[in-house]
């Protein structure tokens, strides 16, 4: 988290959220992907204004899913957290979520970006898209994500691993979409566009595209937003040197992906986790994440950051969640097939 957002967000929350106490016999234990230092903050407001205590166990999403598969009724855990959809639906559907009944979630949430079930719900939203270089590229040349495969593009593309789970769900989506053999089309074609072999994360591609070493690169949003308010001088220049195509407007809408949570089936402490859960659905706490982490608000009322309302509204691609988790083994034999590393 940057100094300069830090100060004024926990002034923020302090203003919102005065009071409360610790008890050392209320915590809950929080198995999660995320890596958000902003996160950090969240959690220790909640401290202080329910005095439930957040423990935290970090790894990534699936090594998660094999430890609560592991320790049963055992786990600690009562809360599991991803930043990918696909994690979600992989959760559930290895019976290691319990259904969460919440009025605020059914009035804050959209239906599309929570579980039929009730066994997940969305928290922040982010969105991929097209991040290009304005003075080598003039938006009236982008269109669709399907369009980066085309030759006109060879050279001009720079985009991180298929092994990192926004690629893996991009690629599911795409597969939902148009089918797999032309998924697998549109998954060569890209890596034949490519400047350079993957590598490094997605600031790393904004930086490639500000530096000429591309033209185009895909990126989550977020990303650009904490480059934009980084105290690094060189992101800032690199974050001034792009700008953001929000892809398929034409049709089914940009790609989204989310962070969400699910209750542990396991835990003994339900409510507990619900409680954590409806307050980081408050339009406070949505709102103030917007400005942390430059994540989308799930609730349709909280504020977007000024970033965001810069960046300019969109329509988004309603795909079903699940489908990241139900298409993702064939999305990792498609990027193998296609020789995207």
């Amino acid at each position: 988290m940057q100094k300069r957002l830090l100060f004024p967000l926990l002034a923020a929350f302090a203003a919102l959220f005065p009071g409360g106490s610790l008890r050392a016999d209320d915590e809950l234990t929080l198995y999660t992907q995320r890596h958000y230092g902003f996160d950090d903050t969240v959690h220790q407001r909640f401290s202080e204004k329910t005095g439930i205590k957040i423990k935290v166990v970090k790894a990534a999403a699936d090594e998660l899913i094999v430890r609560l598969q592991e320790e049963g009724a055992n786990t600690p855990a009562d809360l599991y957290m991803t930043a990918d959809g696909g994690g979600l639906d992989r959760a559930k559907k290895a019976g290691l979520l319990q259904p969460l009944v919440s009025a605020l979630v059914e009035e804050k949430v959209p239906a599309h970006l929570r579980d039929p079930d009730g066994h997940w719900v969305a928290l922040t939203k982010r969105a991929r898209v097209i991040i290009y270089a304005p003075d080598r590229v003039k938006a009236g040349e982008l269109s669709t994500y399907e369009d980066l495969a085309d030759p006109k593009w060879r050279g001009r593309l720079v985009v991180r691993s298929s092994s990192n789970a926004y690629n893996q769900s991009l690629l599911a989506s795409l597969i939902e979409a148009n089918g797999a053999e032309a998924a697998e089309a549109w998954a060569a074609g890209v890596r034949k566009n490519m400047a350079r072999p993957p590598q490094g994360g997605d600031r790393d591609q904004i930086r490639a595209v500000a530096a000429g070493l591309a033209d185009v690169a895909i990126s989550n949003t977020y990303y650009l937003g904490l480059m934009e308010t980084s105290n690094d001088k060189k992101d800032l220049e690199a974050a001034a040197a792009v700008k953001i195509f929000f892809p398929n407007q034409e049709g089914r809408g940009t790609h989204v992906n989310i962070s969400g949570a699910g209750i542990v089936k396991a835990s003994k402490k339900a409510d507990l986790a619900k409680q954590f859960i409806e307050f980081i659905l408050s339009d406070e706490i949505q709102s103030l994440y917007a400005q942390g982490t430059f994540e989308y608000p799930v609730s349709e009322t909280a504020e977007w950051s000024e970033n965001q309302k810069r960046w300019g509204t969109f329509a988004t691609d309603q795909v079903p969640f699940s489908v990241y988790g139900e298409r993702n083994a064939e999305a990792v034999r498609l990027f193998n097939k296609a020789g995207w590393e």
